[in-house]
């Protein structure tokens, strides 16, 4: 029997490798995951015009590379961004959807308080970049979250690329334009994965807006996990079981249509 194929697409701090490691040994050999990094980082800066185009074009040139047809599509915050962008764009070449908090979905009638939180994002842009992490880290988790002081020593060498590449998400959640028309057709099952310390005004929201729009979805909560405590880094078998359940249900679905 050939291996679910999967692509699992990373946030816009951790590298996708120490991202979803844990997993992927949860998923088992019987799985071929993928975790392709962001082609916002390919460079030592970001690429002239980047925006969540660049990584949909990125996402086909490795499933054709790997002459997937189909697969599994996987993503987190910033990834979880991208992701939607590629089922508006390429419904035909997923199987199925998991989106863990993804950062953005759209421009929406959202709420005040989601409105008055981009409000805070956009000002980050004001801080000196040894602030700019910790005051982004802060706005993604409920108040009453206690984040872990900064690592000591010598940050690893990616890190130094990550507030450019925070700020290039931001700019183009500003801008670009979904059609949110597309993902009302997108007819494949969506998992919606939630950490329950996160901002319920940021995350809370963008996964309530996507359950009413996708035509099939669940949301599963993970209560004490938060978006810098991901389910796929502290629980990875509690979420790889229910990747397996969903990606087993969305073969099922494939198959009998064919």
């Amino acid at each position: 029997m050939e291996p679910t194929r999967s692509i699992l697409l990373p946030g816009s701090v951790l590298p996708a490798q120490p991202a979803y490691g844990a997993l992927i040994e949860a998923l088992g050999p019987e799985v071929r995951a993928i975790a392709k990094d962001l082609e916002l980082y390919a460079g030592d800066a970001p690429p002239p015009g980047w925006s969540l185009d660049t990584e949909v074009d990125g996402l086909l040139r490795e499933a054709d590379a790997r002459h997937w047809d189909t697969f599994h599509l996987v993503g987190y915050s910033g990834g979880g961004a991208a992701a939607i962008a590629f089922a508006a764009k390429h419904p035909e070449r997923l199987t199925s959807l998991a989106l863990l908090e993804p950062a953005w979905a759209g421009s929406w009638d959202w709420s005040p308080a989601h409105a008055r939180l981009w409000q805070q994002y956009d000002a980050l842009n004001q801080l000196p970049q040894d602030q700019f992490m910790a005051g982004f880290m802060k706005l993604a988790v409920r108040a009453d979250v206690v984040l872990p002081p900064p690592l000591t020593g010598d940050p690893p060498p990616w890190m130094a690329k990550r507030p450019a590449g925070i700020r290039a998400f931001i700019e183009t959640f500003r801008n670009y334009d979904l059609d949110r028309q597309k993902l009302a057709e997108f007819r494949q099952p969506v998992l919606l994965v939630l950490g329950g310390l996160s901002n319920p005004d940021d995350f809370g929201e963008i996964i309530e807006r996507l359950s009413t729009v996708f035509p099939d979805t669940r949301t599963e909560v993970f209560a004490d996990r938060h978006h810098f405590d991901p389910p796929h880094r502290i629980e990875p078998e509690r979420l790889a079981a229910s990747l397996r359940q969903h990606w087993e249900r969305a073969e099922g679905i494939s198959h009998a249509e064919f």
